[in-house]
């Protein structure tokens, strides 16, 4: 019994999950005329995908998919790369400077972006990385670092000093203990950093709003916009639809790492 009640509040727990995806399709097959209906269906009665048609047909999905998918790694694989050895350096020395940036990162993390979007636009102005993607790169990598560098600086902690001690008595140097011992043990970490840039430059909206103008850059949150009429009013059909073909990658890309994340844990355990 309590076996068959851990099962059912699994598979509860999965509908929670799902529920968002699964109304997208639902909602992206069915016609104009049975969204308007008075009671909601869960299973179209005559599905359709005219509405994916629509969606592909007025919109760039496939290349606001693309400028996406570049600046969402791009952003990921330069937040690690900067992210690793500031958090090695902050969890190994202790002292001043890594008080002061501790407070940094926790400051950060409180402060409403909102109040610098004008400097933001300015400086990107004065450095001609307004409507660009390298601008955008830059500006998610700045705004993921410092979480990046929380996440990462508890990884590193974890991993006991007597490793590298052991590393240091057997001949090792600085630089082959932490790239033989410590890197292996920081595998689940790096994906895990990976993998929450990704989603965050992925569905950030509110720096690509001001950052990129020009309909040939922009990325695909800001492509869905585009699915609201002057009035505000949404086209819920071609949305759904161009909702759901956005959360293909991001889900792609979770399914691959996250096998990455499940070895980097076994290596880390027989490791350690």
């Amino acid at each position: 019994m309590k076996q068959l009640l851990k099962y059912v509040a699994l598979l509860a727990y999965v509908f929670f999950l799902a529920f968002p995806l699964v109304w997208l399709l639902s909602t992206a097959l069915k016609t104009p005329q049975e969204m308007a209906g008075l009671h909601p269906t869960w299973i179209p009665e005559r599905p359709t995908l005219d509405n994916f048609a629509a969606a592909f047909g007025e919109q760039d999905l496939v290349g606001a998919a693309a400028r996406s998918m570049v600046v969402a790694i791009a952003s990921a694989v330069l937040t690690v790369v900067v992210a690793l050895p500031a958090a090695y350096a902050m969890a190994r020395y202790r002292g001043a400077v890594s008080r002061v940036a501790t407070g940094w990162v926790l400051v950060s993390q409180v402060f409403p972006f909102i109040l610098i979007i004008i400097p933001l636009f300015m400086v990107l102005r004065n450095l001609d990385l307004v409507n660009t993607l390298p601008g955008l790169i830059i500006v998610h990598v700045t705004f993921t670092l410092p979480f990046a560098l929380w996440m990462l600086q508890g990884y590193v902690r974890a991993v006991p000093r007597e490793l590298e001690e052991a590393a240091s008595v057997d001949g090792a140097g600085r630089i082959r203990s932490i790239v033989s011992v410590v890197a292996p043990l920081l595998a689940p970490g790096v994906v895990a950093t990976l993998l929450f840039s990704f989603i965050s430059s992925w569905n950030e909206f509110l720096f690509a709003l001001v950052v990129l103008k020009d309909p040939d850059v922009m990325t695909l949150p800001l492509t869905l916009v585009r699915f609201t009429g002057p009035e505000g009013v949404s086209r819920l059909g071609p949305l759904a639809a161009a909702s759901l073909m956005a959360t293909v990658p991001s889900l792609i890309f979770f399914a691959i790492i996250q096998r990455r994340l499940r070895s980097g844990l076994m290596a880390g355990a027989v490791k350690g």
